[in-house]
C-alpha cells in the first residue's frame, strides 16, 4: 500500500477515534477493531499481489518450456518424416535394380524362345524328333515367362503398350524408323524391347520403330 495513502486512512482512523461517543459499550476482547481489519486487508493485498505474480512468473516458465517441447516435437517429426522418405527411397531403388534384372532375365528367355520358333532343322536331321524337342525347350521357356509375369505383377509391374500407337517421347525411345505409307507419320509400328511401368512410374521404357512418311527425315 501507499505510504502517503496508509498515513491518511491512519489520520482518518485517529480522528474517528477522537469523535466516538464515549457512551458505546466497550469492544468484547477478542473481537478485532477496525484498524487491525485495515491492516490485515491491505496485508492480504499486497500476498495476493505476490502470488499473482509468482503464478504469472510460473506460467511464463511453463509456456517457455511447452514452446520448447513443441519445437523440439516438430523438429522430431521432421527428422523422422526425412528418415522414412530416405529409408522408402532406399527400398525403392533396391526393389528397382531387382525388378530390372528380372526384366533382362525375361527379355534373355523372350528371344531364346522367339529364336527356337524360327528354327528350322536342315533336311539331314530328323524333322520329327528335332522339332518335337524344339517345341518341348519353347514350352518351357513359357512356363517360365509366365512364372516372371506373375512375380512382377505382384511387384505392380505391367507391360508398356507403344506398337499400334503414337510415339511417345517420354515412355518411348525410338531405336529404328521405317517408311510405310499406310501408316501415320510417328506410328510406332514395331518394338524391339518392350517397356515397362511399376504403378504408375516408368519402370523402363520401351524401345520401338516409328514410321516416317517418305520426304520426311
Amino acid at each position: 500500500m501507499d505510504p502517503a495513502v496508509r498515513e491518511q486512512l491512519l489520520d482518518r482512523f485517529r480522528d474517528y477515534l477522537d469523535k466516538a461517543d464515549p457512551a458505546l459499550p466497550q469492544q468484547q476482547a477478542g473481537t478485532p477493531d477496525l484498524f487491525t481489519l485495515l491492516a490485515e486487508l491491505a496485508a492480504l493485498k499486497n500476498e495476493v499481489k505476490i502470488e499473482s505474480r509468482q503464478v504469472k512468473t510460473v506460467l511464463d516458465e511453463f509456456r517457455g518450456v511447452f514452446d520448447t517441447l513443441q519445437q523440439s516435437n516438430a523438429r522430431l517429426d521432421g527428422n523422422l518424416a526425412r528418415q522414412r522418405e530416405q529409408e522408402a527411397q532406399v527400398r525403392q531403388e533396391s526393389e528397382r535394380d531387382l525388378l530390372m534384372e528380372l526384366l533382362d532375365l525375361r527379355d534373355r528367355i523372350e528371344a531364346g524362345r522367339i529364336s527356337m520358333r524360327r528354327y528350322q532343322p536342315g533336311w539331314l536331321a530328323r524333322r520329327g524328333s528335332v522339332t518335337e524337342f524344339l517345341e518341348s525347350i519353347s514350352e518351357g521357356q513359357a512356363m517360365n515367362l509366365r512364372r516372371l509375369d506373375e512375380i512382377l505383377a505382384r511387384r505392380g509391374v505391367r507391360p508398356l503398350e507403344a506398337v499400334d500407337r503414337r510415339f511417345d517421347p517420354h515412355t518411348m525411345h525410338a531405336v529404328e524408323t521405317a517408311r510405310q505409307p499406310e501408316h501415320e507419320d510417328g506410328w510406332v509400328i514395331g518394338e524391339i524391347r518392350a517397356g515397362f511401368f511399376q504403378h504408375e512410374r516408368l519402370l523402363r521404357p520401351a524401345e520401338v520403330i516409328v514410321n516416317k512418311k517418305d520426304g520426311k527425315q
